[in-house]
């Protein structure tokens, strides 16, 4: 370790850190630790996965996340108590936790100590698939307990969660996992607890002592009450005492014999209460100087001395821009240990909070100031509070500060617009200037840019009570409600007093974020307001006005001008509306003239706790299969001890990779210089095309693209290079050196540009069809023929581990061991072997588990494999290559964008008699799975109706964007979604609803496919009524009308869908596997199979069919990790075809076991154990070890003739969902969603339940949540060619908080399948598409609203349905001026 006063490189004169004189510490899970120098770029995540703590994950570097959530304790000198935050550990800095203590998923118990009982019930209630995420969501749960005098509510814990994000379970196990430490009452805690445990509850249903422990849930017998221990307050046992030693001894682990935490909690180290934190300063490897000082007057002097130093508390925008925009700060100053500007003082004349005050001691604050003073004076607070609710998550709020939101200037902040309305103060301070004071609403000067001099600070914010009849109100809209950016926002205060018998406006304060460069008040509508009676007339006139004062061009940056506009005027129409309620209520002799009708406008969004139940039948007693048996990995994965690839050790000489990237959609490479990047600290090497061994051309389907680019790039992040050092750091900083020339190329980015040029990929064009389509058009027949056409974006899969690899050289020079996050192992030996010029066999590929996949790690996973090979090939060293999120974004493609144009003829009653349709996906720059994507988009463009003439055209296009990819549905969603589309607009012509269509239309058993596969045990039209009637359908139908009937601005919707699904790869040759089982003598058993587990519980089926087989229990089977030099030649892991075929696999290797230990059975006793069976065979020379093999039978099509059987069978499903939308702002509830699904004989319902619940949530992301923008004719604010949405922070994944409130599955009872394994069914994929049915309920909703409107034409719904193409979709007299009835917001395609 560098000594602490070695000055950094390249720090400015002057700034080398001083010596320290109290040596700089951290604890992390109860260990003392020295903190080293050179690390003032350093996270507290790097840090902790550099020692060893890998629990903790990298999810997406932004904490956007929460799979790196830590839990930060610190004790506070002011208050005297411990305090307990949970911190985004991939923004902490490493210095900014000194003197605290980290607990990480690691430190609170382990598989061979014992579980905690957060960790215990997450994995028992099937709250892990994946597990990546799993330790973030431990951590954000254990420090709410930690930090909780009381059991929390249910509402608390959603709301706690939502700074985490999980794209497996759909979040329903999560949320019923910790529902368990709710419980208000300690008796009902304790029997929860113990029952969830396995244990029986006291006789006298209490817990020893009478206590419970809110850290653990447990029954406490330490006996400690409220008070104080040294000077430090405790509560109980929740608040200190049992959290902070008085249960270490294992008190709160009584649990009734179940191994759960022996050990004790990490106390908060007794050093750290009495220790005075010391003024710091550390430097950095990239020449950084971090300093820390410890009073203002330290603070203001390095100010003075570093005038363009970064301040720095939570780092939440630093640590970005140092991250993904490669910025270096040469200074950084901590100001959290200022106790100046910690304070928080209140006076008669309001609050005055201190600069680096956090977020979420802004909120607590303002919560207590609602509950302690007169309601008059808190109204300021109440709208601060509100809407720090929804300003990012937990994490995020414990370390940003009030200084660093308000100085960072940003046009979105969500508090400065209520700053300005409330005319809050800003008081600066510096070394030698007088403190200033300045108004809010005179702060902010430009973008970016506020009133402070090159050497002050903001020191402290002064919010004023407010006033009797005087209101304070927040407004934001998202994309997403919860930890999302505004896309507008606004703070407004009104204050009234009485003239002449009126109510009129003394003064009025309006300011927007989200529609100019800056924040901007509303000075011409605040003075038309003065003086006004609040009317409908003056209504009228602030509408009128505000345009005139906020003004949104139609180039504007962000785009969306038509509904960033129009929500200015909504905002102050919900404001018109709430004021008239409270004036009604608060001030004597007003009137207010609005209908009942209208009020609901202005209701607060308000979401009760999430519940849901599941139904299903399991298997026979004693039989492993169709138990709801945990997942096997789930006690690994939520102690953090589960190895993903990034995990694993580097060997002592590995080096890091760094991927040099074009930046142009189309070019030439005129030239490539990385003499730069190779004189940079840590370089190794850099190796381009001109350095491949063998074959540059790899691809999935074709050999169309190339390790390194050669010539010309074809999209925005083409691999060009690969940089290799010693740390990850230093390779990625000089992979940004490298300098790339380009003479750039005329460029196609979206669908509507390759269909108007005719950018095909040759060879993709498909049709099937039968009947004759143009006759019955001619014929007369129909009633009406209809046409429209359906747009569907893309889709990020945002699995939660990025991609990662490591290449291990072997011995001899032509060997390689390629480690990765991969679902097609196979897939990448090859592209490995050809790339470097070697053979198969000399290529091991290897996954034990990866974080997630969902399509997208299938094919795009083996040029990152590629570019780290060549260059473990040549340096003979290993090679790990991780990519940042905003990189596995950007390089490595997403779910198809399609287009779909139909022409569909029907009967008056509805009958489809004929249907054409036009199927064109954006496939990018190669063909990868484009192709097969196009054609199960055709073979579901039926859905699960009967159409006797049909015709299905379809085409992938070339454009110059990463390639497109799998993603799971795999193009059967975007063909269902255009089915459900048409039939929703036949339905509006003909005057019936969209259920009675469907119906009319439904396929039933024995009927044939238009493409020739005769349909067997079709349980649809039985899944269609068990649905209906589980989900009260029609009582349901009804109160939603009488709801729309009763509301003008808040509309709810209902709609129902089916889906047919078809299971099989459609590439015969890939219906296939194997895999090979090993008895031992004692009776148990290793099972190796080619599939790849990524959360849906493969392994663990796979055991249970092993288990089943040999009649033994789960725990005496082991699944291996997958590698291709034990099963050799696998099927990717993909097509929710891995159960069914690597279930008859392993069935398989077990039968052939079973026959040779048959003879050696029959010669002993019947209750011989399997054990003595095996060891039996073994002396007398028995193979106890047998590969199986398995093919999917009967399979064949030919799309010359358009006939054949491409699937093995069908999964059936249907879902009912009602929703509720603001047609104000476009916010959307899901209230309740009904499935049923046919599974056959679930394998595990349980891990069944999961996949349903996890892809209906996924699809609603799809559908209505999730949009990716690129640089296209749609978005020309964004770079051409370029993905703007590169992160959870302009991506948006559902949270808890989106999910149905009421979320009700239930597989279908009774029904097989006798093309399977054990007569199970096929899960993965086809549940995702049922998520259409919030997207039609939405689309339901916005029909009443136009209705009101006078609009009942049939309207167009774009997917997804965002809140700017809801609210656009929902014409009134706010719209109306800025936007036509059938305006289509832009989409990217």
């Amino acid at each position: 370790m560098p000594p602490a006063f070695e000055p950094a490189v390249g720090v400015p004169n002057g700034a080398a850190p001083p010596p320290q004189i109290v040596e700089p510490i951290v604890y992390v899970n109860g260990k003392r630790r020295v903190l080293p120098d050179g690390y003032a770029e350093t996270t507290l995540l790097e840090y902790l996965r550099e020692i060893g703590l890998v629990g903790t994950k990298l999810g997406c570097g932004e904490g956007g996340c929460g799979a790196c959530t830590v839990m930060v304790s610190h004790f506070d000198p002011l208050e005297k108590k411990i305090v307990h935050r949970s911190v985004n550990a991939c923004l902490a800095p490493l210095y900014s936790v000194e003197g605290m203590h980290v607990v990480t998923v690691e430190g609170i118990g382990n598989r061979r100590d014992g579980l905690h009982p957060v960790q215990e019930r997450l994995a028992h209630a099937h709250g892990s698939q994946c597990g990546f995420c799993t330790p973030g969501f431990v951590m954000s749960m254990y420090t709410l307990l930690r930090s909780s005098t009381d059991p929390p509510t249910q509402e608390e814990i959603e709301e706690n969660l939502a700074g985490n994000l999980c794209r497996c379970t759909g979040y329903r196990p999560i949320v019923d996992a910790f529902r368990a430490f709710a419980k208000k009452e300690a008796q009902a805690h304790t029997h929860d607890s113990l029952a969830a445990n396995g244990a029986h509850p006291p006789a006298n249903g209490t817990a020893e002592g009478g206590m419970i422990c809110p850290s653990t849930g447990q029954p406490c017998g330490c006996g400690a009450k409220a008070g104080s221990e040294n000077g430090v307050k405790v509560g109980g046992c929740g608040n200190g005492a049992c959290a902070e030693g008085g249960c270490a001894n294992g008190g709160c682990a009584k649990n009734g014999g179940e191994k759960l935490l022996t050990q004790g909690e990490p106390i908060f180290p007794p050093e750290l209460k009495t220790r005075k934190a010391p003024a710091l300063a550390f430097g950095g490897s990239r020449g950084s100087v971090w300093h820390r000082p410890a009073s203002i007057k330290e603070l203001l002097a390095l100010k003075q001395r570093f005038p363009a130093a970064k301040l720095v508390v939570g780092n939440t925008e630093v640590g970005i821009e140092m991250r993904f925009k490669k910025l270096a700060y040469p200074v950084l100053i901590g100001t959290t240990h200022v106790a100046e500007m910690n304070a928080v003082t209140v006076t008669g004349a309001g609050i005055e909070f201190g600069a680096s005050v956090t977020l979420t001691r802004l909120m607590e604050t303002c919560k207590k100031m609602v509950q302690e003073r007169p309601g008059y004076e808190t109204s300021g607070c109440a709208a601060i509070a509100e809407q720090l609710r929804w300003f990012a998550g937990n994490q995020i709020r414990n370390v940003s500060s009030i200084g660093g939101n308000v100085v960072t200037g940003s046009p979105i902040s969500d508090l400065n617009p209520l700053w300005m309305a409330t005319g809050a103060v800003f008081k600066t301070a510096s070394l030698e200037g007088k403190p200033r004071e300045v108004p809010a609403r005179k702060f902010f000067l430009g973008y970016r840019k506020v009133d402070l001099a090159a050497d002050e600070l903001l020191a402290s914010v002064f919010l004023p009570w407010s006033r009797k009849h005087e209101y304070v109100k927040e407004f934001k809209q998202a994309h997403r409600r919860d930890d999302d950016i505004a896309l507008v926002n606004a703070g407004m205060r009104v204050a009234f007093e009485r003239k002449d018998d009126q109510w009129v406006v003394m003064e009025a304060s309006l300011a927007y974020g989200g529609v100019a460069a800056v924040t901007l008040a509303a000075p011409k509508t605040e003075a038309a307001l003065i003086g006004q009676p609040w009317t409908a007339a003056t209504l009228q006139l602030a509408l009128k006005t505000i345009p005139q004062d906020i003004v949104i061009s139609d180039s504007a940056p962000g785009g969306m001008p038509e509904f960033r506009r129009s929500l200015t005027t909504s905002f102050f129409f919900k404001l018109y509306v709430l004021l008239s309620e409270k004036l009604e209520l608060e001030a004597d002799g007003f009137k207010n003239e609005l209908p009942d009708s209208v009020r609901s406008a202005a209701r607060p969004y308000e979401r009760p706790a999430s519940r849901g139940a599941q139904y299903f039948d399991v298997g026979a007693e004693g039989e492993a299969v169709g138990q709801p048996l945990v997942h096997a990995s789930a006690e690994t994965q939520v102690t953090g001890e589960a190895q993903y690839a990034d995990d694993i050790p580097l060997p002592a000489n590995g080096l890091h990779g760094g991927l040099v990237l074009s930046t142009k959609p189309h070019a030439k490479l005129t030239r490539v210089d990385a003499s730069e990047a190779l004189q940079m600290p840590g370089v190794v090497g850099f190796f381009s095309a001109k350095d491949v061994p063998g074959g540059n051309a790899i691809g999935a389907a074709a050999h169309d693209e190339e390790v390194f680019a050669t010539e010309k790039v074809t999209c925005v992040g083409q691999v060009i290079g690969i940089v290799v050092a010693d740390t990850e750091m230093h390779a990625k900083l000089a992979a940004f050196k490298v300098k790339v020339e380009y003479e750039e190329l005329p460029a196609i980015i979206d669908l509507h540009q390759a269909i108007e040029v005719k950018s095909f990929i040759k060879g993709t064009e498909r049709t099937l069809k039968q009947g004759d389509v143009d006759a019955c058009f001619a014929s007369g027949e129909c009633y009406k023929v209809c046409e429209g056409e359906v747009r569907m974006g893309g889709q990020e899969h945002f699995y939660l581990e990025p991609n990662s690899c490591l290449c291990l050289p072997g011995e001899a020079a032509e060997e390689m061991t390629v480690i990765s996050s991969t679902q097609a192992p196979t897939h990448t030996q090859q592209d490995v072997a050809k790339a470097l010029g070697i053979a198969q066999h000399k290529v091991i590929s290897k996954a034990r588990r990866i974080g997630g996949g969902f399509g997208g790690k299938e094919t795009r996973t083996a040029f990152i494999s590629c570019a780290a090979a060549i260059a473990a090939y040549w340096l003979k060293r290993a090679v790990r290559v991780t990519l940042d999120r905003d990189q596995d974004m950007a390089i490595t493609g997403q779910r198809h964008a399609f287009v779909g144009k139909y022409k569909v003829g029907f009967t008056k009653e509805g009958k489809i008699l004929a249907l054409d349709v036009d199927l064109y996906n954006n496939g990018g720059n190669s063909l990868d799975l484009s192709l097969p994507v196009l054609e199960r988009a055709i073979y579901h463009s039926e859905n699960a109706y009967q159409i006797p003439n049909m015709r299905i055209h379809g085409w992938v296009c070339f454009s110059n964007k990463p390639t497109n990819t799998a993603f799971r549905g795999f193009g059967g969603p975007q063909g269902m979604l255009v089915v459900e589309s048409w039939i929703e607009h036949v339905a509006r012509e003909v005057g019936k609803s969209t259920t009675e269509v469907q119906e009319l239309n439904m396929e039933k058993e024995g009927d044939v496919t238009y493409f020739g596969q005769t349909l067997e045990n079709s349980t649809m039209r039985r899944i269609w009524a068990e649905l209906k009637a589980s989900s009260k359908h029609d009582e349901t139908r009804a109160a939603v009308d009488a709801f729309n009937a009763a509301n003008r601005y808040r509309k709810r919707g209902l709609a129902i869908v089916p889906t047919r699904f078809g299971i099989s790869f459609t590439a015969k040759f890939m219906n296939q596997a194997g895999a090979l089982v090993h008895v031992y003598t004692d009776g148990t058993v290793l099972v190796t199979h080619g599939g790849i587990e990524m959360g849906q519980g493969l392994h663990t089926k796979m055991a249970q069919v092993a288990a089943t087989a040999f009649g033994i229990p789960v725990s005496s089977v082991f699944i291996q990790e997958t590698s291709t030099d034990k099963v050799p030649n696998t099927s990717p892991t993909a097509a929710s075809a891995s159960s069914d075929l690597y279930g008859g696999a392993v069935h398989n290797a077990c039968e052939q076991i079973l026959a040779r230990m048959a003879p050696m059975k029959e010669k002993l006793p019947p209750e011989t154990s399997f054990a003595k069976l095996a060891a039996a065979c073994y002396f007398e020379r028995i193979d106890l070890s047998a590969h199986g093999f398995y093919r999917t039978p009967d399979l064949h099509f030919d799309f010359a003739t358009g006939k054949g059987r491409p699937f093995n069978y069908f999964t059936y499903g249907a879902a009912a969902s009602e929703v509720e939308i603001d047609t104000l702002t476009g916010d959307m509830t899901v209230r309740k969603t009904d499935i049923v699904m046919d599974l056959g004989r679930s394998l595990n319902p349980a891990i069944d339940i999961g996949q349903i619940e996890g892809a209906y949530v996924q699809g609603l992301g799809w559908c209505v949540i999730e949009e990716l923008k690129w640089g296209d004719a749609a978005h020309p604010w964004v770079r051409p060619g370029h993905l703007f949405t590169q992160g959870p922070g302009t991506y948006k994944l559902p949270t808890v908080n989106d999910i149905p409130i009421d979320f009700q599955v239930a597989l279908l009872k009774g029904a097989t399948n006798p093309r399977a394994i054990h007569s199970s069914k096929a899960v993965g994929e086809p549940p995702l598409f049922l998520a259409a049915s919030a997207f039609f309920a939405i689309k339901d909703a916005i029909t009443s609203a136009r209705h009101d409107a006078g609009h009942d034409e049939h309207f167009v719904l774009d997917s997804p349905a965002t809140p700017e193409r809801i609210r656009m979709a929902c014409v009134d007299e706010f719209t109306a001026p800025f936007a036509p009835a059938d305006l289509r917001p832009k989409l990217s395609v």
